[in-house]
């Protein structure tokens, strides 16, 4: 009778762990690790269900304690779980938080101090009640800023992350309408607002470069021939040094010189300005309606950028202010300037380009 009751009450949520798990199974998109862990998200949602289906169906106050205060714990572990999941190189000192409540929660079951059940079948908080809340807004906070912040700022992602932050939202403000009720749609909350997100990120994937989150070449020319008129300056970037990474030291090390330095392009790009990966180590921004001083400030704020890390790259720009030149003149004159830097590059540091390139 238990189990029927479970099936009734979680029937949505298995469905959909189904489907995430079948689309996992089947795509070509993502590398084997991320898909590890978020198979281990989908597990961990569904163990915590059962969790709570036991918390709210049993009569035995001990035990309602017990897992009231693993209900509380694993929360913020899920949020750490898909923070680790979703975002790239993420640290391992993300789960610290997660586990100090895990160690608060534990001491909470012998004092009360976060919350507990009394006689009455009611739970009582303790003076730290907030602290789960509290850990599932930092961790919630900070998915969605790292997911922005590495985004490409264009509308696809932009709506799946918001999607995101208001699903994980619901989850700190509906417990105080809701009350002990919202328990029982938690998980599958975060399911749906997981599935939709992993949804969107394979539709854009076909606007997207896989490695770097950049757009890609597909998106570039589909891109320039809308409205190419507005478009009053082309940048492009050539990265210096990966065939030498990649030839004496891994292309793993290449791949990982491609994603700094993109998150240096992405971090210095704004409204009107959007970049792509065409190639290897090629890179092209687009900057709509922007004046010259918007083009050279732009310049320097990803030569900034790159300064920062041990890789370097090469940057030239030409301008459309007029709107009279066609896209492949203005590449023309973006890729000479870019050409000159790198062989200026190359001059000044003393390495020989025909083999470093």
């Amino acid at each position: 009778m238990q189990f029927k009751e479970y099936l009734l009450q979680n029937w949505a949520l298995i469905l959909i762990l189904m489907a995430f798990a079948i689309s996992l199974a089947t795509t070509v998109f993502l590398e084997k690790k991320r898909i590890i862990r978020l198979y281990v998200l989908l597990i961990s949602i569904f163990v915590l269900s059962i969790v709570v289906f036991i918390e709210f169906n049993t009569e035995t106050i001990a035990l309602r304690n017990v897992l009231m205060a693993i209900r509380y714990s694993a929360t913020p572990l899920i949020i750490a779980l898909i923070i680790y999941a979703l975002v790239r190189k993420m640290r391992w000192f993300i789960w610290i938080p997660a586990f100090a409540l895990v160690v608060l929660e534990i001491v909470s079951i012998f004092t009360g101090v976060v919350t507990s059940i009394d006689e009455s079948d009611q739970m009582v908080r303790g003076p730290l009640w907030f602290m789960p809340y509290a850990m599932v807004g930092f961790y919630a906070f900070t998915l969605i800023f790292l997911l922005f912040k590495r985004s490409n700022k264009k509308a696809i992602e932009i709506i799946s992350i918001s999607f995101l932050a208001f699903a994980l939202g619901s989850g700190l403000v509906l417990p105080f309408i809701f009350k002990g009720d919202y328990a029982s749609i938690f998980c599958v909350t975060i399911a749906v607002a997981l599935f939709a997100y992993y949804e969107f990120q394979i539709l854009s994937l076909t606007k997207k470069d896989s490695l770097t989150g950049l757009l890609n070449r597909h998106a570039y020319f589909a891109d320039i021939s809308n409205d190419p008129r507005s478009i009053s300056a082309l940048v492009s970037i050539d990265m210096n040094g990966l065939k030498y990474i990649n030839d004496h030291i891994s292309h793993v090390a290449g791949d990982e010189a491609l994603i700094a330095i993109s998150l240096c392009f992405n971090r210095a790009l704004k409204g009107r300005e959007t970049g792509y990966r065409i190639g290897g180590d090629e890179f092209i921004i687009v900057c709509r309606k922007t004046s010259e001083e918007e083009v050279i400030a732009l310049v320097e704020r990803i030569k900034k950028n790159v300064s920062e890390t041990k890789y370097s790259c090469a940057i030239g720009y030409g301008l459309n202010l007029k709107g009279d030149k066609d896209i492949e003149a203005l590449l023309i004159e973006s890729d000479a300037r870019m050409y000159e830097d790198k062989e200026r590059y190359y001059r000044e540091s003393g390495i020989e380009r025909r083999k470093n390139s």
